[in-house]
């Protein structure tokens, strides 16, 4: 079933009927959430925070154990409660109020956090034994049971806004409230202006359900699941919904064991029409993308179950995925998986090409490999591209966008994060109501080069390329970057590394606390708070790391930004220059026109960006400069870049079109062509080119490419991953 079962009594559940009580294995899970108001009522800052804990289809009693903790900015216990509850067939709630300044007076303004840790066990004895706090730790700590953590932001008193580095906030997608261009925002067809970046968001839910499983329920009547195929809306009225209610991108995704029309195995069902009901959402998504250019519409696969199991979203999956037979031995389904062979099922997803988010995952007990949690595996690296931070409940019928039943997972996304997995952030609702995409203002924020058009497979490679936020504000925005390189990068670096998280918020909210966290990829470690600046400077140790960005705005909402993934080198070398490999598009860069472009016709090198001069076959004069400063102590200094050229002419005697790689001085006067290049050194791939510049020490120059091209037919010379070093 789904995750947010946690809410509903038994007694509820088991109105799905006989086949759900054949499956009830499937869908055990314990279950803790937290409610922490980010505002208090009174000027005293004290609140009520409340706990509740629930585990559908439990077989015997729960003891469950919790520990609350209040800690400020710098991760220093401010308060911490304990307790224990029995948990059995319905949920169990417990509050606890702080006193805020009433219990302390000197108590400072500022953002703290509200964290919960839960673990439930086999109960002993005819009622919960009250343990110490000591206890709780202990138990806390140790391996046994089902652990859960919580956590959220409150704030206390005023805590005034961060400053945050001057950012453009960039165009939105095409539905109501687009913003074609920010204000101040240049037109996607020229140079952007400094400080943003050549690219679009679109805002996308990427998990929910329609009556295609368990879904499609009318708002009016909605409470829990429907029984597979009995709801009342399918795919075709989820996008319909989702674009009036102005998203850009809805994933339906459907789980795939209910195919047959049944939660457990339904022994008499035909492979052919389980799978014709798969196809037919494919074909539903595609026809209201022909009718509705500027929205896209996804459907895909939720696979797995949730006891010693855990749910994950395919996302462009051509074929039903399946481990249920009927009574013939037929496989209801096109492919075989096998139930909870997570492994197995990153090595196919790979194969073919797939991607997938993990939602809603916990720390322990799910996506177990080798019978660990969040087991790695270098497949599923390479098809795991997203991890659910946040959801709001599944049952919501809320249509005003201010749910407040919501579960954080940023606990276990570190945890993924840290064994291995190149994973960004995602934040969805998980409908099963009629309501996709209306039961809170939470998005998933995707990043598609400016000029490119909005389908399935731009989608699909921004995805890839982890170019993606999650945010709670619909109208925010959160971009890192890292030596002028966009979330989501990999790449190698020497010397400092300059950490910016770019924030914009077409309504104006300012931010009240920013966090940037430092991570070590295969550790199996702890992420830790690097910073609580915006704009952070540091020289990693040697080695590998990952760091993203998490901003709180001054009304609670959080936006979590993807990573970036860096390699720190061993070399004592320096690169001065900055968005060298062009992926924040011509920021840094002074260029003609349409130079700096991620055209699929001409690929860059690495990345999706790099700089195109000429290629025209008209008459034509394009250019591309950068300036910089090298130290006057530098032991030596030295320039590289990647070059391929791309030719019509035939001859192999005259050089008609014409590269030049220049240092000029600061006002624009050439002091040495270094190389000219043309037409006659075509080739096929990219070629590395290098040049001494310790003549230039002490200087600022500028690093100039200038191609002109003549009438006739065409040349093109692609630059990329420039690089001006120096020891």
């Amino acid at each position: 079933m789904h995750h947010s079962f946690k809410l509903l009594p038994l007694a509820l559940a088991l109105g799905f009927g006989h086949a759900a009580l054949a499956s009830e294995a499937d869908h055990r899970e314990f279950e803790a959430t937290l409610h922490a108001p980010f505002k208090a009522a009174t000027a005293q800052e004290g609140r009520t925070f409340a706990l509740k804990f629930s585990y559908p289809f439990v077989e015997q009693p729960q003891d469950v154990a919790w520990r609350l903790e209040l800690v400020d900015s710098a991760q220093r216990v401010i308060a911490r409660w304990h307790g224990t509850e029995r948990l059995t067939n319905k949920p169990v709630e417990a509050k606890v109020h702080w006193s805020g300044r009433a219990g302390d007076p000197a108590l400072r303004d500022g953002v703290y956090q509200v964290r919960l840790v839960a673990l439930a066990k086999d109960a002993e004895g005819a009622r919960a034994r009250k343990l110490s706090g000591d206890d709780v730790d202990v138990l806390l700590e140790g391996e046994d049971g089902h652990r859960v953590e919580q956590a959220w932001d409150i704030a206390v008193g005023e805590p005034g806004a961060v400053p945050m580095p001057a950012f453009r906030a960039l165009p939105t997608g095409s539905g109501p409230g687009a913003q074609k261009a920010a204000p101040g925002m240049v037109s996607p067809s020229s140079v952007p202006a400094t400080a943003s970046l050549p690219y679009t968001v679109y805002y996308a839910n990427l998990h929910s359900q329609t009556n295609h499983s368990d879904g499609g329920a009318a708002v009016s009547s909605c409470s829990s699941s429907e029984s597979p195929q009995a709801g009342a809306y399918g795919p075709a009225d989820a996008y319909a919904y989702a674009k009036g209610k102005g998203l850009d991108i809805l994933l339906t995704s459907e789980h795939n064991h209910m195919y047959d029309g049944s939660s457990s195995t339904n022994t008499s069902a035909s492979p052919a029409t389980a799978k014709a009901l798969y196809q037919a959402g494919l074909k539903a998504a595609s026809d209201f993308n022909l009718a509705n250019p500027n929205f896209l519409a996804v459907y895909g696969l939720e696979w797995g179950v949730i006891s010693n199991g855990g749910h994950l979203n395919i996302l462009n999956s051509p074929e039903l995925l399946e481990w249920e037979y009927n009574s013939s031995n037929q496989l209801l389904g096109d492919t075989f998986t096998a139930k909870n062979d997570y492994a197995g099922l990153y090595t196919l997803m790979k194969n073919r090409g797939w991607i997938g988010q993990f939602n809603h995952p916990e720390t322990s007990g799910q996506f177990l490999v080798n019978g660990v949690p969040l087991g790695y595996t270098a497949d599923g690296d390479q098809a795991m591209v997203l991890c659910e931070v946040m959801n709001t409940s599944a049952f919501s019928s809320n249509t005003s966008e201010t749910e407040t039943g919501r579960s954080t997972y940023e606990s276990a996304c570190k945890k993924a994060l840290e064994a291995g997995f190149h994973v960004a952030f995602a934040t969805n609702q998980d409908n099963h109501c009629a309501n996709w995409g209306a039961s809170y203002t939470n998005r998933t924020g995707v990043l598609i080069p400016a000029g490119t058009a909005l389908t399935n497979a731009s989608f699909v490679e921004a995805l890839k390329a982890r170019r993606v936020f999650a945010t709670m504000d619909k109208q925010s925005q959160l971009v890192l970057t890292a030596n002028g390189r966009v979330m989501g990068e990999r790449f190698t670096n020497s010397g400092p590394l300059n950490l910016v998280a770019n924030f914009a918020n077409s309504a104006g909210k300012t931010v009240s606390s920013v966090a940037i966290f430092e991570g070590v990829p295969k550790r199996n470690g702890t992420v830790t708070q690097l910073s609580s600046s915006a704009s952070t400077t540091v020289t990693p140790s040697n080695g590998e790391h990952f760091y993203y960005a998490k901003v709180t705005q001054s009304d609670g909402k959080i936006l979590w930004s993807a990573p970036v993934w860096v390699t720190q080198g061993t070399s004592s070398a320096s690169q001065l220059l900055a968005n060298p490999g062009f992926e924040s598009g011509a920021a840094s860069w002074t260029a003609s026109s349409g130079v700096i472009n991620n055209s699929t016709g001409t690929p860059a090198r690495s990345g999706s960006y790099k700089a195109k001069l000429n290629g025209y076959g008209t008459a034509r004069t394009d250019t591309l400069t950068q300036q910089v400063t090298i130290p006057s102590g530098a032991a030596s200094a030295s320039l590289s870049f990647w070059l391929q050229v791309q030719s019509a002419e035939t001859t192999t005697t005259t050089a008609y079109d014409k590269l030049q790689a220049q240092v000029r001085n600061s006002s624009g006067t050439v002091l040495a062509t270094l190389a000219t290049y043309s037409n006659l050194n075509k080739g096929s791939s990219y070629v590395q080119k290098s040049f001494d510049l310790s003549a230039y020490k002490g200087q600022t120059v500028q690093i100039h490419f200038s191609g002109t091209e003549g009438s006739m037919l065409q040349t093109t010379f692609l630059v990329d991953d420039v690089a001006v070093t120096v020891q």
